[in-house]
Protein backbone atom coordinates (compact mmCIF):
# COMPACT_ATOMS: atom_id res chain seq x y z
CA UNK A 1 0.00 0.00 0.00
CA UNK A 2 1.43 3.40 -0.89
CA UNK A 3 1.75 6.02 1.80
CA UNK A 4 -0.43 8.42 -0.20
CA UNK A 5 -3.31 5.96 -0.15
CA UNK A 6 -2.78 5.38 3.57
CA UNK A 7 -3.25 9.03 4.58
CA UNK A 8 -7.07 9.07 4.90
CA UNK A 9 -6.82 6.02 7.13
CA UNK A 10 -4.15 7.77 9.20
CA UNK A 11 -6.35 10.79 9.78
CA UNK A 12 -9.42 8.72 10.55
CA UNK A 13 -7.42 6.53 12.89
CA UNK A 14 -6.02 9.62 14.61
CA UNK A 15 -9.54 10.94 15.08
CA UNK A 16 -10.67 7.57 16.38
CA UNK A 17 -7.81 7.47 18.86
CA UNK A 18 -8.75 10.95 20.05
CA UNK A 19 -12.38 9.94 20.47
CA UNK A 20 -11.33 6.86 22.44
CA UNK A 21 -9.56 9.12 24.96
CA UNK A 22 -12.58 11.41 25.18
CA UNK A 23 -11.26 14.15 22.88
CA UNK A 24 -13.38 15.86 20.20
CA UNK A 25 -13.62 14.07 16.85
CA UNK A 26 -11.71 16.82 15.01
CA UNK A 27 -8.75 16.70 17.36
CA UNK A 28 -5.25 16.65 15.91
CA UNK A 29 -3.01 13.95 17.42
CA UNK A 30 0.52 15.28 18.02
CA UNK A 31 3.67 13.46 19.12
CA UNK A 32 5.19 16.24 21.19
CA UNK A 33 8.64 15.00 22.22
CA UNK A 34 8.51 15.09 26.03
CA UNK A 35 6.34 15.50 29.10
CA UNK A 36 5.83 19.18 29.95
CA UNK A 37 7.23 20.24 33.28
CA UNK A 38 4.78 23.14 33.48
CA UNK A 39 2.10 24.96 31.49
CA UNK A 40 3.00 28.30 33.04
CA UNK A 41 4.29 30.08 29.90
CA UNK A 42 6.84 32.06 31.93
CA UNK A 43 8.38 28.93 33.46
CA UNK A 44 8.69 26.66 30.43
CA UNK A 45 12.11 25.61 29.15
CA UNK A 46 11.51 23.57 25.99
CA UNK A 47 9.78 23.62 22.60
CA UNK A 48 7.56 20.71 23.68
CA UNK A 49 6.07 22.98 26.35
CA UNK A 50 5.75 26.16 24.30
CA UNK A 51 3.90 24.27 21.54
CA UNK A 52 1.15 23.82 24.11
CA UNK A 53 1.32 27.22 25.80
CA UNK A 54 1.24 29.02 22.44
CA UNK A 55 -2.14 27.44 21.80
CA UNK A 56 -3.43 28.58 25.20
CA UNK A 57 -2.04 32.12 25.51
CA UNK A 58 -2.13 34.67 22.74
CA UNK A 59 0.62 37.28 22.57
CA UNK A 60 0.50 40.94 21.67
CA UNK A 61 2.34 39.94 18.49
CA UNK A 62 1.69 36.60 16.78
CA UNK A 63 3.38 34.43 14.16
CA UNK A 64 1.66 33.72 10.86
CA UNK A 65 1.89 30.36 9.08
CA UNK A 66 5.09 31.41 7.27
CA UNK A 67 6.82 32.68 10.42
CA UNK A 68 6.20 36.38 9.78
CA UNK A 69 4.96 38.65 12.57
CA UNK A 70 1.28 39.66 12.58
CA UNK A 71 -1.03 41.42 15.05
CA UNK A 72 -2.21 39.32 17.99
CA UNK A 73 -3.94 40.76 21.03
CA UNK A 74 -2.50 44.08 19.90
CA UNK A 75 -4.34 45.07 16.73
CA UNK A 76 -1.81 47.83 16.04
CA UNK A 77 1.31 49.48 17.46
CA UNK A 78 3.55 52.49 17.00
CA UNK A 79 7.31 52.78 17.57
CA UNK A 80 8.93 56.14 18.32
CA UNK A 81 11.50 57.51 15.88
CA UNK A 82 14.37 56.70 18.25
CA UNK A 83 13.13 53.12 18.72
CA UNK A 84 12.68 53.39 22.50
CA UNK A 85 8.91 53.81 23.00
CA UNK A 86 6.42 51.16 21.87
CA UNK A 87 2.70 51.95 22.09
CA UNK A 88 0.31 49.02 21.61
CA UNK A 89 -3.43 49.26 21.03
CA UNK A 90 -5.20 46.12 22.22
CA UNK A 91 -8.23 44.67 20.46
CA UNK A 92 -11.50 43.95 22.27
CA UNK A 93 -10.80 40.41 23.51
CA UNK A 94 -11.78 38.25 26.48
CA UNK A 95 -10.36 35.48 28.60
CA UNK A 96 -12.05 32.12 28.26
CA UNK A 97 -13.96 32.83 31.50
CA UNK A 98 -15.48 35.94 29.94
CA UNK A 99 -13.35 38.54 31.74
CA UNK A 100 -11.92 41.28 29.47
CA UNK A 101 -8.25 41.11 28.49
CA UNK A 102 -6.77 44.49 29.35
CA UNK A 103 -3.49 46.33 29.06
CA UNK A 104 -3.12 45.83 32.82
CA UNK A 105 -2.90 42.06 32.16
CA UNK A 106 0.05 42.79 29.87
CA UNK A 107 1.69 45.02 32.50
CA UNK A 108 1.17 42.34 35.14
CA UNK A 109 2.68 39.66 32.89
CA UNK A 110 5.80 41.64 32.00
CA UNK A 111 6.43 42.54 35.63
CA UNK A 112 5.97 38.89 36.62
CA UNK A 113 8.27 37.79 33.77
CA UNK A 114 11.10 39.93 35.14
CA UNK A 115 10.47 39.18 38.82
CA UNK A 116 13.39 37.13 40.28
CA UNK A 117 10.99 34.57 41.79
CA UNK A 118 9.71 33.63 38.33
CA UNK A 119 13.24 32.63 37.22
CA UNK A 120 12.35 32.93 33.55
CA UNK A 121 15.27 31.54 31.54
CA UNK A 122 14.89 34.18 28.80
CA UNK A 123 14.40 37.15 31.10
CA UNK A 124 17.48 38.93 29.80
CA UNK A 125 15.91 39.16 26.34
CA UNK A 126 13.75 41.86 27.90
CA UNK A 127 16.54 43.82 29.55
CA UNK A 128 16.08 46.59 27.01
CA UNK A 129 12.92 47.60 28.91
CA UNK A 130 13.63 50.41 31.35
CA UNK A 131 14.73 49.04 34.73
CA UNK A 132 14.30 45.41 33.60
CA UNK A 133 17.78 44.29 34.66
CA UNK A 134 17.41 45.91 38.08
CA UNK A 135 14.02 44.25 38.57
CA UNK A 136 15.27 40.84 37.43
CA UNK A 137 18.28 40.98 39.76
CA UNK A 138 16.23 42.04 42.75
CA UNK A 139 17.61 45.56 42.90
CA UNK A 140 14.29 47.25 42.07
CA UNK A 141 10.62 46.51 42.57
CA UNK A 142 8.58 45.16 39.60
CA UNK A 143 6.40 48.27 39.78
CA UNK A 144 9.38 50.32 38.53
CA UNK A 145 9.55 48.41 35.22
CA UNK A 146 9.12 50.67 32.19
CA UNK A 147 5.62 49.46 31.27
CA UNK A 148 2.32 51.23 31.83
CA UNK A 149 -1.36 51.08 30.88
CA UNK A 150 -2.81 54.58 30.36
CA UNK A 151 -6.15 52.87 29.76
CA UNK A 152 -7.58 49.36 29.34
CA UNK A 153 -6.69 49.20 25.65
CA UNK A 154 -3.29 50.92 25.60
CA UNK A 155 0.09 49.52 26.65
CA UNK A 156 3.22 51.68 26.62
CA UNK A 157 6.69 50.13 26.88
CA UNK A 158 9.77 52.31 27.42
CA UNK A 159 13.18 50.92 26.41
CA UNK A 160 16.54 52.22 27.57
CA UNK A 161 17.99 51.57 24.12
CA UNK A 162 16.68 50.30 20.77
CA UNK A 163 16.34 46.53 20.39
CA UNK A 164 16.06 45.17 16.87
CA UNK A 165 14.51 41.93 18.10
CA UNK A 166 11.97 43.41 20.53
CA UNK A 167 8.79 42.67 18.55
CA UNK A 168 9.98 39.09 18.15
CA UNK A 169 10.53 38.91 21.92
CA UNK A 170 6.93 39.99 22.47
CA UNK A 171 5.79 37.19 20.14
CA UNK A 172 7.25 34.61 22.54
CA UNK A 173 4.90 32.53 24.68
CA UNK A 174 6.43 33.85 27.90
CA UNK A 175 5.53 37.45 26.97
CA UNK A 176 1.81 36.75 26.68
CA UNK A 177 -0.55 38.78 28.86
CA UNK A 178 -1.66 36.69 31.84
CA UNK A 179 -4.94 36.56 33.81
CA UNK A 180 -4.03 38.57 36.90
CA UNK A 181 -7.51 38.02 38.36
CA UNK A 182 -6.99 34.23 38.29
CA UNK A 183 -3.33 34.04 39.36
CA UNK A 184 -3.92 36.20 42.41
CA UNK A 185 -6.81 33.94 43.44
CA UNK A 186 -5.50 30.47 42.52
CA UNK A 187 -1.76 30.89 43.14
CA UNK A 188 0.41 28.05 41.84
CA UNK A 189 -2.70 26.00 40.94
CA UNK A 190 -3.73 28.45 38.24
CA UNK A 191 -2.47 26.24 35.37
CA UNK A 192 -4.47 23.16 36.38
CA UNK A 193 -7.27 21.81 34.15
CA UNK A 194 -10.58 23.28 35.20
CA UNK A 195 -8.85 26.35 36.64
CA UNK A 196 -6.67 27.77 33.84
CA UNK A 197 -8.26 30.42 31.63
CA UNK A 198 -7.00 31.13 28.12
CA UNK A 199 -6.61 34.03 25.75
CA UNK A 200 -5.54 31.85 22.82
CA UNK A 201 -7.37 29.76 20.26
CA UNK A 202 -7.62 26.80 22.66
CA UNK A 203 -8.37 26.05 26.30
CA UNK A 204 -6.87 23.38 28.53
CA UNK A 205 -9.29 20.45 28.70
CA UNK A 206 -7.19 17.73 30.34
CA UNK A 207 -3.65 16.92 31.45
CA UNK A 208 -2.84 13.36 32.36
CA UNK A 209 0.89 13.30 33.26
CA UNK A 210 3.00 10.99 31.09
CA UNK A 211 -0.09 10.29 28.95
CA UNK A 212 -1.39 13.40 27.17
CA UNK A 213 -2.33 17.07 27.31
CA UNK A 214 -5.57 17.89 25.54
CA UNK A 215 -6.75 21.32 24.42
CA UNK A 216 -10.15 22.31 23.02
CA UNK A 217 -11.24 25.20 20.84
CA UNK A 218 -11.82 28.40 22.81
CA UNK A 219 -15.20 29.88 21.79
CA UNK A 220 -14.22 33.25 23.30
CA UNK A 221 -11.02 33.59 21.24
CA UNK A 222 -11.33 36.81 19.26
CA UNK A 223 -10.88 34.94 15.95
CA UNK A 224 -12.64 31.70 16.96
CA UNK A 225 -14.62 31.56 13.69
CA UNK A 226 -11.37 31.16 11.73
CA UNK A 227 -10.09 28.20 13.82
CA UNK A 228 -10.73 24.91 11.99
CA UNK A 229 -9.67 22.41 14.66
CA UNK A 230 -11.92 21.40 17.53
CA UNK A 231 -8.83 20.61 19.56
CA UNK A 232 -5.49 18.86 19.77
CA UNK A 233 -4.00 16.11 21.90
CA UNK A 234 -0.28 16.31 22.71
CA UNK A 235 1.41 13.00 23.52
CA UNK A 236 4.76 13.10 25.41
CA UNK A 237 6.74 10.68 23.23
CA UNK A 238 10.49 11.19 23.64
CA UNK A 239 11.49 8.01 21.77
CA UNK A 240 11.80 8.83 18.07
CA UNK A 241 11.32 5.21 17.01
CA UNK A 242 8.11 4.94 19.03
CA UNK A 243 6.85 8.23 17.57
CA UNK A 244 7.58 6.96 14.05
CA UNK A 245 5.72 3.71 14.68
CA UNK A 246 2.71 5.52 16.11
CA UNK A 247 2.66 7.88 13.13
CA UNK A 248 2.78 4.95 10.72
CA UNK A 249 -0.05 3.20 12.56
CA UNK A 250 -2.25 6.29 12.35
CA UNK A 251 -2.18 7.19 16.03
CA UNK A 252 -0.41 10.50 15.28
CA UNK A 253 -1.10 13.14 12.65
CA UNK A 254 2.06 15.12 13.46
CA UNK A 255 5.24 13.68 14.99
CA UNK A 256 7.75 16.29 16.12
CA UNK A 257 10.25 13.65 17.23
CA UNK A 258 9.34 10.93 14.74
CA UNK A 259 12.41 10.82 12.51
CA UNK A 260 15.24 8.77 14.06
CA UNK A 261 18.53 9.50 12.35
CA UNK A 262 19.10 5.79 11.73
CA UNK A 263 15.84 5.59 9.76
CA UNK A 264 16.01 8.91 7.95
CA UNK A 265 16.72 7.35 4.54
CA UNK A 266 13.89 4.87 5.04
CA UNK A 267 11.50 7.65 6.06
CA UNK A 268 12.55 9.72 3.07
CA UNK A 269 11.89 6.78 0.72
CA UNK A 270 8.65 5.47 2.20
CA UNK A 271 7.07 8.48 3.93
CA UNK A 272 8.36 11.23 1.66
CA UNK A 273 4.96 12.93 1.41
CA UNK A 274 4.93 13.35 5.19
CA UNK A 275 8.58 14.29 5.80
CA UNK A 276 9.12 18.02 6.40
CA UNK A 277 12.79 19.06 6.56
CA UNK A 278 13.89 22.68 6.79
CA UNK A 279 16.59 25.01 8.13
CA UNK A 280 16.31 25.82 11.80
CA UNK A 281 17.74 28.61 13.92
CA UNK A 282 18.97 26.18 16.56
CA UNK A 283 22.28 24.85 17.86
CA UNK A 284 23.19 21.46 19.37
CA UNK A 285 26.09 21.82 21.78
CA UNK A 286 27.62 20.53 24.99
CA UNK A 287 27.55 22.97 27.87
CA UNK A 288 30.55 23.05 30.21
CA UNK A 289 30.42 23.74 33.93
CA UNK A 290 33.12 26.41 34.25
CA UNK A 291 32.94 27.09 37.98
CA UNK A 292 36.05 27.09 40.16
CA UNK A 293 36.91 23.60 41.31
CA UNK A 294 35.46 21.96 38.20
CA UNK A 295 37.92 20.28 35.78
CA UNK A 296 36.50 22.38 32.93
CA UNK A 297 37.48 25.58 34.70
CA UNK A 298 40.86 24.86 33.03
CA UNK A 299 40.75 26.32 29.47
CA UNK A 300 43.33 23.74 28.31
CA UNK A 301 40.88 20.94 29.07
CA UNK A 302 38.04 22.77 27.31
CA UNK A 303 40.16 23.32 24.21
CA UNK A 304 41.33 19.69 24.19
CA UNK A 305 37.78 18.36 24.39
CA UNK A 306 36.78 20.57 21.47
CA UNK A 307 39.77 19.54 19.39
CA UNK A 308 39.16 15.81 19.84
CA UNK A 309 35.54 15.77 18.65
CA UNK A 310 35.10 14.84 14.97
CA UNK A 311 31.92 16.68 14.19
CA UNK A 312 31.63 15.40 10.62
CA UNK A 313 31.44 11.83 11.92
CA UNK A 314 28.44 12.84 13.99
CA UNK A 315 26.61 14.79 11.29
CA UNK A 316 27.36 12.51 8.34
CA UNK A 317 27.66 9.02 9.81
CA UNK A 318 25.48 9.08 12.93
CA UNK A 319 22.78 11.50 11.82
CA UNK A 320 22.84 12.12 8.07
CA UNK A 321 19.78 14.37 7.99
CA UNK A 322 21.46 17.49 6.64
CA UNK A 323 22.80 18.87 9.94
CA UNK A 324 25.79 21.18 9.50
CA UNK A 325 28.93 20.50 11.52
CA UNK A 326 29.43 23.51 13.75
CA UNK A 327 32.60 25.31 14.79
CA UNK A 328 30.55 28.28 15.95
CA UNK A 329 27.81 29.04 18.44
CA UNK A 330 25.31 31.14 16.47
CA UNK A 331 23.71 28.91 13.79
CA UNK A 332 24.49 29.95 10.23
CA UNK A 333 20.75 30.13 9.40
CA UNK A 334 20.34 33.00 11.87
CA UNK A 335 19.58 36.44 10.44
CA UNK A 336 22.01 39.20 11.34
CA UNK A 337 25.34 38.16 9.83
CA UNK A 338 27.29 36.87 12.87
CA UNK A 339 30.29 34.83 11.66
CA UNK A 340 32.54 33.69 14.52
CA UNK A 341 34.51 30.45 14.07
CA UNK A 342 36.85 28.22 16.07
CA UNK A 343 40.46 28.61 14.99
CA UNK A 344 41.11 24.90 14.40
CA UNK A 345 38.20 24.35 11.99
CA UNK A 346 40.45 23.72 8.96
CA UNK A 347 43.05 21.55 10.74
CA UNK A 348 43.24 17.82 10.08
CA UNK A 349 41.77 15.41 12.66
CA UNK A 350 45.27 14.03 13.30
CA UNK A 351 46.74 17.44 14.05
CA UNK A 352 43.84 18.29 16.33
CA UNK A 353 44.19 15.07 18.30
CA UNK A 354 47.94 15.55 18.79
CA UNK A 355 47.42 19.05 20.13
CA UNK A 356 44.52 17.90 22.32
CA UNK A 357 46.70 15.21 23.90
CA UNK A 358 49.48 17.72 24.53
CA UNK A 359 47.05 20.12 26.22
CA UNK A 360 45.71 17.37 28.45
CA UNK A 361 49.26 16.41 29.48
CA UNK A 362 49.92 20.05 30.38
CA UNK A 363 46.77 20.00 32.50
CA UNK A 364 47.95 16.83 34.28
CA UNK A 365 45.77 14.25 32.55
CA UNK A 366 46.33 11.31 30.23
CA UNK A 367 45.70 7.56 29.93
CA UNK A 368 47.81 6.92 33.06
CA UNK A 369 46.16 9.80 34.94
CA UNK A 370 42.60 9.78 33.59
CA UNK A 371 40.11 12.59 33.95
CA UNK A 372 36.69 11.32 35.11
CA UNK A 373 33.87 13.34 33.57
CA UNK A 374 30.09 13.07 33.86
CA UNK A 375 28.16 13.74 30.66
CA UNK A 376 24.43 14.34 31.07
CA UNK A 377 21.91 14.01 28.25
CA UNK A 378 18.12 13.88 28.05
CA UNK A 379 16.23 10.86 26.80
CA UNK A 380 16.39 10.39 23.04
CA UNK A 381 18.16 7.67 21.10
CA UNK A 382 20.11 10.15 18.95
CA UNK A 383 21.35 11.99 22.07
CA UNK A 384 22.61 8.68 23.41
CA UNK A 385 24.38 7.78 20.15
CA UNK A 386 26.12 11.15 20.07
CA UNK A 387 27.14 10.93 23.73
CA UNK A 388 28.60 7.43 23.23
CA UNK A 389 30.51 8.62 20.14
CA UNK A 390 31.91 11.70 21.88
CA UNK A 391 32.99 9.60 24.87
CA UNK A 392 34.91 7.33 22.47
CA UNK A 393 36.57 10.37 20.81
CA UNK A 394 37.68 11.65 24.22
CA UNK A 395 39.11 8.29 25.33
CA UNK A 396 42.56 8.83 23.66
CA UNK A 397 42.88 11.95 25.84
CA UNK A 398 42.58 9.89 29.00
CA UNK A 399 39.01 10.99 29.66
CA UNK A 400 36.73 8.46 31.32
CA UNK A 401 33.11 9.42 30.71
CA UNK A 402 30.18 8.46 32.90
CA UNK A 403 26.97 8.87 30.88
CA UNK A 404 23.90 10.01 32.84
CA UNK A 405 20.53 9.89 31.13
CA UNK A 406 17.26 11.40 32.42
CA UNK A 407 13.99 12.57 30.97
CA UNK A 408 13.86 16.15 29.72
CA UNK A 409 12.35 17.90 32.76
CA UNK A 410 14.85 16.30 35.14
CA UNK A 411 17.77 16.94 32.78
CA UNK A 412 17.06 20.64 32.29
CA UNK A 413 16.38 21.14 35.98
CA UNK A 414 19.85 19.72 36.71
CA UNK A 415 21.41 21.98 34.08
CA UNK A 416 19.63 25.05 35.45
CA UNK A 417 20.90 24.18 38.93
CA UNK A 418 24.50 23.78 37.69
CA UNK A 419 24.42 20.10 38.67
CA UNK A 420 26.61 18.79 35.83
CA UNK A 421 30.11 18.76 34.40
CA UNK A 422 29.23 18.39 30.71
CA UNK A 423 25.60 18.54 29.58
CA UNK A 424 23.88 18.09 26.26
CA UNK A 425 22.01 21.27 25.33
CA UNK A 426 19.85 22.29 22.41
CA UNK A 427 19.13 25.96 21.99
CA UNK A 428 16.24 26.68 19.62
CA UNK A 429 15.97 30.39 18.91
CA UNK A 430 12.96 32.19 20.27
CA UNK A 431 13.85 35.22 18.14
CA UNK A 432 15.62 34.99 14.80
CA UNK A 433 18.51 37.20 15.87
CA UNK A 434 22.07 36.44 17.09
CA UNK A 435 21.30 38.27 20.31
CA UNK A 436 19.09 35.38 21.42
CA UNK A 437 22.14 33.08 21.49
CA UNK A 438 24.82 35.54 22.56
CA UNK A 439 22.79 37.04 25.37
CA UNK A 440 22.31 33.59 26.92
CA UNK A 441 26.02 33.59 27.84
CA UNK A 442 26.02 37.24 28.94
CA UNK A 443 25.63 38.27 32.56
CA UNK A 444 22.21 37.12 33.78
CA UNK A 445 21.60 34.84 30.78
CA UNK A 446 20.34 31.29 31.16
CA UNK A 447 23.55 29.67 29.85
CA UNK A 448 25.71 31.97 31.97
CA UNK A 449 23.76 31.06 35.09
CA UNK A 450 23.91 27.32 34.33
CA UNK A 451 27.57 27.18 33.28
CA UNK A 452 29.05 29.82 35.56
CA UNK A 453 30.55 31.70 32.58
CA UNK A 454 31.44 35.34 33.12
CA UNK A 455 33.47 37.72 30.97
CA UNK A 456 32.92 41.45 31.37
CA UNK A 457 34.38 42.23 27.92
CA UNK A 458 32.02 39.72 26.30
CA UNK A 459 29.08 41.27 28.17
CA UNK A 460 30.09 44.73 26.97
CA UNK A 461 30.24 43.64 23.31
CA UNK A 462 26.80 42.03 23.52
CA UNK A 463 25.39 45.13 25.22
CA UNK A 464 26.91 47.48 22.61
CA UNK A 465 25.42 45.39 19.81
CA UNK A 466 21.91 46.03 21.13
CA UNK A 467 22.48 49.79 21.03
CA UNK A 468 23.79 49.82 17.46
CA UNK A 469 21.24 50.57 14.76
CA UNK A 470 23.50 50.11 11.72
CA UNK A 471 23.14 46.43 10.64
CA UNK A 472 26.73 46.04 9.40
CA UNK A 473 28.27 47.60 12.51
CA UNK A 474 25.99 45.49 14.69
CA UNK A 475 27.05 42.30 12.87
CA UNK A 476 30.72 43.14 13.47
CA UNK A 477 30.12 43.64 17.20
CA UNK A 478 28.19 40.39 17.50
CA UNK A 479 30.89 38.53 15.58
CA UNK A 480 33.53 39.86 17.96
CA UNK A 481 31.43 38.73 20.92
CA UNK A 482 30.91 35.26 19.48
CA UNK A 483 34.60 34.93 18.63
CA UNK A 484 35.54 35.81 22.21
CA UNK A 485 33.23 33.08 23.51
CA UNK A 486 34.69 30.57 21.05
CA UNK A 487 38.29 31.52 21.75
CA UNK A 488 37.55 30.88 25.41
CA UNK A 489 36.19 27.42 24.52
CA UNK A 490 33.29 28.14 26.85
CA UNK A 491 31.20 25.42 25.18
CA UNK A 492 31.50 22.60 22.66
CA UNK A 493 29.35 23.23 19.57
CA UNK A 494 28.45 20.13 17.56
CA UNK A 495 26.03 21.04 14.77
CA UNK A 496 23.37 23.38 13.44
CA UNK A 497 19.99 21.73 13.63
CA UNK A 498 17.57 21.10 10.83
CA UNK A 499 13.93 20.54 11.58
CA UNK A 500 12.70 17.07 10.57
CA UNK A 501 9.09 16.31 11.38
CA UNK A 502 6.33 14.06 10.10
CA UNK A 503 3.12 15.76 9.03
CA UNK A 504 0.34 13.80 7.34
CA UNK A 505 -0.17 15.22 3.81
CA UNK A 506 -3.88 15.69 4.51
CA UNK A 507 -2.96 18.49 6.94
CA UNK A 508 -2.76 22.08 5.69
CA UNK A 509 -1.69 25.28 7.41
CA UNK A 510 1.59 23.75 8.67
CA UNK A 511 4.78 25.15 7.17
CA UNK A 512 8.49 24.75 8.00
CA UNK A 513 9.91 27.98 9.45
CA UNK A 514 13.37 28.92 10.79
CA UNK A 515 11.99 29.26 14.33
CA UNK A 516 9.93 26.02 14.08
CA UNK A 517 6.72 27.73 15.21
CA UNK A 518 3.48 26.22 13.84
CA UNK A 519 0.36 27.91 15.27
CA UNK A 520 -2.49 25.45 15.77
CA UNK A 521 -5.05 28.12 14.94
CA UNK A 522 -4.14 27.87 11.22
CA UNK A 523 -4.01 24.08 10.87
CA UNK A 524 -6.75 22.17 9.10
CA UNK A 525 -7.40 18.50 8.33
CA UNK A 526 -8.49 18.15 4.72
CA UNK A 527 -10.82 15.37 3.61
Amino acid sequence: MSFRRLIPALLLAGAAAAMASGAPAATLAIGNGAEPGTLDPQKTSGAWETRITRSLFDRLIDYDVDGSLVPGLAESWRISDDGTVYTFHLRDARWSDGEPITANDAVFALRRLLAPATANHNANLYYAIHNARAVNTGKAEPATLGVSAPDDRTLVVHLDQPAAYFLQALAMSEAAPLPEHLIERAGTAWTEPGTLVSSGAFTLEAWRPQAFVRVARNPRFYAADSVALDGATFYPIDDAGAALNRFRSGELDIAYSGVPAAKFDWVKQHLGDALRVGPLVAEYFYMFNLRDGQPLADPRVREALNLAVRRDVITQQLLGMGQRSSYWYVPRATAGGTRGRMAFAEESPEARLQRAQALMREAGYGPEHPLPLTLRYNTLEDHKKIAVAVAAMWKPLGVEVDLVNSEAAVHYAAVAAGDFQVARYGMVATVDDPYDFLNAYADGGSAARSSGYHDADYDALVERSTQTLDPAARARLMTRAEQRLLDDYALLPLYDYVSAHLVAPGITGWQSTPTDVHPLRYIQIED
